[in-house]
């Protein structure tokens, strides 16, 4: 770590803002940060069109039916890649002039130098927190399980070893021992896989969730979920 820098810490005492993508790894780090600061509200970008979110192609009613079981709200903009920056520095500050000092990433492997989210902290006026930063991933992974969150595969890419039949299974520690020997990161950090937080500690209420009809592109297969009504 670079001299000055805590990021794994840098939440403590603070109030802030978590980066939400409604998967394990931007749950797990706002749990961890909230164990230290105060928590005033969830970042989520969204596609131009605003009806699916940048990060996991969730629809805005399943981010919102999370946020409210969480008991924040959400902070949320649709943008293109063009202007994708500006507009989540846009967001930044906005969550600032409410009171934020800090951003909160569930990142787990970001460079010391030439991190994008500490550029745009930065330019916001913010600092900095990485809860989940430098953790080893498995280590990450069977805390999250441990913990009583409860996940689902929604997004696998098929030239990464997964498979469209682990799509709606939900992550224990036995089938996190099963990825790792097909060769998988228990993460998916790679890129293997991308999940959806269902329950867990933080949340109030499950949310409640239809499995839609798969959906493949190229590489990659998806689970569309629905919030059941």
């Amino acid at each position: 770590m670079t001299e000055g820098k805590d990021w794994k810490n840098g939440a403590k005492g603070h109030r802030f803002v978590a980066s939400f993508s409604g998967g394990k790894d931007s749950v797990l780090a706002l749990y961890k940060a909230s164990q230290m600061g105060d928590a005033l509200g969830l970042i989520v970008m969204m596609e131009e069109e605003g009806k699916r979110s940048r990060s996991h192609g969730m629809p805005p009613e399943l981010i919102q039916a999370q946020a409210e079981s969480i008991g924040l709200p959400v902070y949320t903009r649709a943008a293109s890649w063009a202007d994708y920056e500006a507009v989540f520095i846009k967001l930044l500050e906005k969550a600032k002039s409410q009171g934020a000092e800090v951003l909160v990433t569930g990142d787990l492997d970001m460079p010391e130098h030439g991190c994008w989210h500490e550029k745009v902290t930065e330019k916001a006026g913010l600092k900095l927190a990485m809860p989940l930063w430098g953790m080893n991933h498995r280590e990450a992974v069977e805390e999250f399980i441990q913990l009583g969150f409860v996940t689902m595969i929604v997004t696998v890419n098929l030239s990464l070893g997964m498979m469209e039949k682990d799509l709606g299974r939900i992550l224990t520690l036995e089938y996190i021992k099963e990825l790792e020997a097909r060769g998988i990161d228990p993460c998916g950090e790679g890129g293997e896989f991308h999940t959806t937080v269902i329950d867990g500690p933080i949340f109030q209420q499950p949310i409640p969730i239809r499995k839609g009809e798969i959906v493949k592109d190229g590489d990659y297969a998806f689970l569309p979920l629905k919030l059941e009504q």
